[in-house]
């Protein structure tokens, strides 16, 4: 076994210096078929190809370095994957990974449109009576949301948690759940006002108390 898999590494090229186009291509074809071939050797071929492109459309998409530096990694985790799902005849390999890359940026820019939805959420619902002090009150607040999602009934706090935690849209959430999408969405919708009712009753609590 050993033996084959040395073999196979091997065909996988080091990238010439100042290689011409045609080298380019043929090495890049060689990336490819290591890839679908399953070969890790490939894979960090590729990484070094064309990692630097990925980080830099993250990073220029998203703002922040250190999203980029996740988004470059779910990029060839995801191509590492999915690599059954390269198509060869549809376009070259560079092509397959900025597609990807596009996909994984609006995924990153959607979790965190919906970490700043929460925010804002909590914020509305437990925001200080005055405008000093910050410290303690955000103490409070984190303790006050983890027990307004226990006491969610569980289907919308399983909802809420894959979408705020996990950071997954709620297509994702409803094929990981099995549940239909405009269930999912109900359930975001309901879970979310349930929340803000919660966290207002909290505050009010602490406060009086």
């Amino acid at each position: 076994m050993s033996t084959r898999t040395r073999t196979r590494t091997a065909t996988i090229p080091t990238r010439p210096a100042g290689s011409a186009p045609a080298e380019e291509t043929l090495y890049e074809e060689e990336l490819a078929r290591g890839l679908l071939a399953g070969d890790q050797h490939a894979l960090a071929g590729i990484y070094r190809r064309w990692g630097s492109l990925v980080h830099t459309l993250a990073a220029r998409s998203l703002g922040d370095p250190h999203e980029a530096e996740d988004v470059t990694q779910q990029v060839f985790l995801g191509a590492w994957r999915g690599r059954h799902g390269f198509r060869p005849e549809r376009g070259p390999l560079g092509a397959w990974l900025v597609g990807i890359t596009r996909r994984k940026i609006a995924d990153a820019l959607s979790a965190r449109t919906r970490r700043l939805a929460l925010a804002d959420a909590v914020g509305d619902a437990t925001g200080p009576a005055s405008g000093e002090g910050t410290g303690p009150d955000d103490v409070l607040d984190r303790v006050l949301l983890v027990d307004a999602l226990s006491r969610l009934p569980a289907r919308q706090r399983q909802v809420l948690c894959l979408a705020f935690y996990d950071d997954l849209t709620q297509a994702q959430i409803a094929e990981r759940t099995g549940l239909p999408l405009g269930t999912v969405k109900s359930h975001t919708r309901r879970g979310l006002y349930r929340l803000r009712g919660a966290l207002e009753q909290g505050r009010a609590d602490t406060l009086a108390a």
